[in-house]
């Protein structure tokens, strides 16, 4: 192993260590010394990486943002086989999946609302529309999206919406505990909100 291999070996040890503790006892009961522990490294070597302990959580936010924008990432998959919303199902499944398998990060997403008030998250969520519409027309979906659509609604929207709905009721179930909270087991509960979605709620 290289010197190089040996340095990003212990960087991304340092940000698992820290994932685990910031997700679970939060980022001020998190000393570096507790980082560096769980790592099994020196605070030294921590410091080499990282110049101080919010730089490790700011680092963790983009490993994980980062990986929302690779191709392979569950949502992606899902809104890149070109059948939204009739795949809506698919779509909550996907989430259901991103939200187990990146449940650690998806609680730092709150440790930041309460002990940063949002600082570090604020600026991904203020530019999401823009994202999702970049990457709409990077893959020619939008006139395709609008072909499908009631009239006058926008593709970014229509696809946000699902989006944070599902994403709200997979954190309460998976990073809350709360099972069945629709009141119906999972599978139907997403098969519903799918329905809503495309249908409305109204008669007619």
């Amino acid at each position: 192993m290289t010197q190089e291999e040996r340095s990003e070996k212990s960087k991304q040890q340092i940000l698992d260590a820290a994932l685990k503790l910031f997700s679970h006892k939060g980022y001020g009961a998190t000393s570096v010394r507790d980082i560096a522990e769980e790592a099994e490294l020196s605070k030294g070597n921590v410091y080499h990486h990282f110049p101080d302990k919010e730089a490790i959580f700011r680092g963790l936010l983009d490993r994980y943002f980062q990986a929302m924008g690779q191709p392979d990432f569950p949502f992606n998959r899902v809104l890149l086989n070109g059948t939204f919303p009739e795949n809506l199902e698919d779509m909550g499944n996907a989430i259901r999946e991103i939200v187990r398998d990146y449940r650690e990060y998806v609680a730092l997403i709150y440790v930041d609302v309460v002990e940063f008030d949002g600082t570090h998250v604020r600026k991904f969520y203020s530019d999401m529309a823009e994202r999702f519409d970049a990457f709409m027309k990077a893959h020619g979906m939008e006139k395709e999206l609008e072909g499908k659509l009631a009239p006058g609604l926008s593709p970014v929207s229509a696809v946000m919406l699902a989006t944070r709905i599902f994403y709200n009721y997979f954190t309460v179930e998976i990073l809350f505990g709360v099972k069945d909270h629709f009141g119906k087991e999972t599978d139907a509960a997403v098969r519903e909100i799918s329905r809503i979605l495309r249908h409305g709620m109204l008669k007619g």
